[in-house]
């Protein structure tokens, strides 16, 4: 049996990287997507490899930074497929600063999409889920929430923050069986991994010295986290809650 099937999901940032792979690694396992993020080219095309291997899914609007968008967003997915069962806040941005060199602007912008854009969407999600009789939010932080990397203070900031939110809301719902987890990745090859990469002026060298961090010898890659959050939000996981996973490959051993 498809190990989220008759489930209905609810995935930020879902048309690109870490979101899209979860999208795809849910459907696999059964589950019905409502794929939310700003850009609709990138949802809808999401959309349509899932339509193309049979499986059911909505591409929604949603500005996770914006109360009212991700109200509208998770009232329009659970009237669509009648229920909601996983959330997976996977929206964020990043700047690399020191806080010194962060503006408030980009501060502002990265507490915005990682931290205040997690609470408003698993605040507004607590209501289907309870109607659904509990279920799972699976929150994609960082290793950054757990330890600190130079010239990221923001980003720490607003990381170890969803680590913070995850903990509380874990406790605050578990008696509704509600659980809530937190997937901390180190660098993933995406769009927005590679993002600082491509700053340091040589993207080569500055790749294989990470590489040369990870114990595993490897980048993340979008499905690894897929795969954590399918059986974060699977009954495979009904005893897991409250917790923070590092997905490092073994960086934070040292």
């Amino acid at each position: 049996m498809l190990r989220l099937s008759g489930k209905a999901a609810f995935i930020t940032g879902g048309g690109t990287g870490i979101g899209r792979a979860c999208a795809l690694a849910f459907a696999r396992e059964g589950a019905r997507l409502a794929i939310g993020g700003r850009r609709k080219d990138p949802l809808d095309k999401v959309a349509g490899e899932i339509a193309a291997a049979g499986g059911q899914s909505l591409s929604v609007g949603c500005d996770v930074t914006q109360r009212s968008s991700v109200e509208g967003a998770l009232e329009q997915a659970e009237k669509h497929f009648g229920r909601l069962d996983t959330i997976v806040n996977n929206a964020g941005a990043v700047v690399v600063a020191t806080a010194e060199h962060t503006s408030d602007e980009d501060w502002n912008r990265v507490l915005a999409a990682n931290l205040t854009g997690t609470f408003f969407v698993s605040r507004a999600a607590l209501a289907p889920l309870r109607r659904a009789g509990g279920g799972s939010i699976v929150n994609i932080g960082s290793v950054l929430g757990l330890v600190a990397r130079k010239d990221r203070a923001a980003y720490c900031a607003a990381k170890a923050g969803v680590s913070g939110l995850t903990r509380a809301m874990a406790l605050d719902h578990a008696h509704e069986k509600i659980r809530v987890n937190c997937i901390c990745p180190t660098l993933v090859a995406t769009e927005l991994g590679m993002e600082s990469i491509h700053r340091s002026g040589n993207a080569e060298a500055e790749i294989q010295k990470r590489i040369a961090e990870i114990p595993i010898g490897r980048l993340g890659e979008p499905e690894d986290v897929a795969m954590m959050a399918v059986y974060l939000a699977s009954d495979d996981a009904s005893w897991v809650t409250g917790t923070s996973f590092p997905l490092d490959g073994g960086l934070t051993a040292y």
